[in-house]
């Protein structure tokens, strides 16, 4: 078995880096740095398209969280829409902001 050696030294001996060419290949699939990665994943068509999604962070009951997460993977074994937890919580709180004004 090889001496043991701190991450420092391995690093140093570490051999050059390979063609900034291929590696930019590889990291970028010959696409423009920022550019942005398309992944070939069917998505579901929402009901407004146009609409941008924004992060947003919230704190949900224990019991809210592990039926919305045990819904979310039952429904997407059995193949039923929605089944993300994104579109099953935009289903529940559509008609919220709908009936209290919020939205149109």
């Amino acid at each position: 078995m090889a001496d043991r050696r701190t991450l420092i030294d391995g690093l140093k001996q570490t051999p050059a880096a390979l063609d900034p060419a291929l590696e930019k290949n590889f990291v970028f699939q010959n696409k423009k740095p920022g550019e942005g990665a398309t992944h070939n994943v069917a998505t579901v068509a929402s009901p407004s398209p146009n609409n941008s999604r924004s992060p947003i962070s919230t704190r949900i009951r224990a019991d809210f969280a592990s039926a919305l997460k045990r819904a979310s993977l039952e429904r997407q074994l059995s193949g039923t829409e929605p089944n993300t937890l994104q579109d099953i919580l935009e289903e529940a709180i559509e008609p919220w902001l709908k009936s209290n004004g919020y939205l149109e």
